[in-house]
């Protein structure tokens, strides 16, 4: 039997026997403008056990739901024109990968697995968090779940954040250009949100990720590197260190600094653009510098009645130091988007800031540095930290 019909045949039995748990469909080749890839999963539509497929495009993801017959027709046709170089099925017991060589030959490759859980096909269920905490030995070792898989009711507040943070990112990390991007996690902690990206950029998206998570703490380092050990998370470690010490190997593809003090945060953006990175993330905190300006030079402006009280000053402090790093962000050609990261019952400092690499102009760059200036005459700031970091 030829490699692609066989591999169809793995995909049928697997289905008939429900032991089928993903198909992935990867490099694309076809004439279709901007389609990446395709997912597919089984899923249970008003009774009838159906194959959705998500579609993942450059700017956006599509799903389908076929019936089984129909879906199977779509693969075998991707298959005979050759529209995807590279197929893998994931079931409970075998990992089949289907690879064109360069003579245009199929080969079939086949590796068993450790019975994995069976795949729920209940569509219509209660929705569930985007990562799943069964088996995990890093959410165990980080006091998260049990042995069962069950999080603990004192870290349900910690578990939501975690999946928060995944789909807070996933509309950026679907569209990445590098199957391996280079990620760098400064001042990573105890590294919850360091290992559930790395869980889910491998487990869900099927990439390669390298990630390093950088901190200061050599206690946390030295604990996290072990619980990425024993999870076999062989291309994540820990470094130690700090962000302006940190000096990577490749360039940095993803930047990510939470809750970094002060200018801190200023270093970790100033990093990512010098690296030109594809993706910097940011949550900043203690916003120190702008305020002390703010509080020296003593303005008086429209917004002096506000201004004059201390815990109104603070938060419009933090307000102008995160509006111009977004301006900033923009000045170098990033698309910015700012949201609420964590609930405010838990922190105020609760704002993310994803920038994605895109492009600018000299007329648009004009017009950002003028706003910049504008709002520091506004409030009497001389220089923003990471205007010097970045000499514009």
């Amino acid at each position: 039997m030829l490699a692609h019909q066989n591999f169809l045949s793995l995909v049928n039995e697997s289905i008939k026997r429900e032991t089928f748990i993903k198909l992935s469909l990867n490099n694309y080749q076809g004439e279709e403008n901007a389609l990446e890839r395709i997912y597919a999963k089984l899923v249970l539509l008003k009774g009838r056990l159906m194959l959705s497929f998500t579609y993942r495009y450059k700017t956006k993801v599509i799903i389908k739901n076929y019936e089984i017959p129909e879906a199977m027709d779509l693969v075998s046709g991707y298959l005979e024109n050759a529209d995807f170089l590279t197929l893998t099925l994931n079931t409970q017991f075998i990992d089949c990968t289907l690879k064109r060589n360069k003579k245009y030959q199929w080969k079939l490759l086949r590796r068993k697995v450790k019975g994995r859980e069976k795949q729920s096909f209940d569509h219509d269920r209660k929705k569930q968090h985007i990562l799943d905490p069964k088996g995990k030995v890093y959410l165990q070792q980080l006091k998260l779940t049990g042995a069962d898989g069950e999080v603990f009711k004192a870290a349900q507040d910690k578990w939501k954040q975690i999946n928060h943070y995944i789909a807070l990112l996933q509309p950026a990390l679907t569209h990445l250009k590098n199957n391996s991007p280079q990620i760098a996690d400064m001042g990573s902690g105890k590294g919850y949100l360091t290992f559930a990206l790395y869980d889910y950029l491998t487990s869900q998206l099927n990439l390669s990720p390298h990630i390093t998570g950088v901190e200061y703490r050599k206690d946390l380092v030295e604990f996290c590197n072990q619980v990425a050990q024993e999870q076999s998370f062989s291309n994540l470690s820990f470094w130690q260190g700090g962000i302006e010490d940190y000096q990577p190997k490749e360039k940095i593809d993803i930047l990510i600094a939470l809750h970094a003090c002060d200018t801190a945060t200023d270093d970790a953006i100033s990093k990512g653009i010098k690296e030109g990175s594809e993706l910097i993330v940011v949550a900043p905190c203690c916003h120190k510098q702008v305020r002390k300006e703010m509080e020296k030079k003593k303005v008086l402006n429209a917004l002096e009645p506000i201004t004059k009280h201390g815990i109104f000053l603070e938060r419009q402090a933090e307000m102008l130091t995160d509006s111009i790093r977004v301006l900033i962000m923009e000045y170098f050609g990033y698309h910015t988007k700012v949201t609420q990261f964590i609930s405010d019952e838990h922190t105020p400092k609760n704002v993310l800031i994803i920038g994605s690499k895109r492009s600018t102009s000299q007329e648009k760059q004009a017009e950002i540095k003028e706003k910049i200036s504008q709002l520091k005459a506004f409030f009497g700031v001389d220089r923003h930290h990471l205007e010097s970091l970045l000499e514009i």
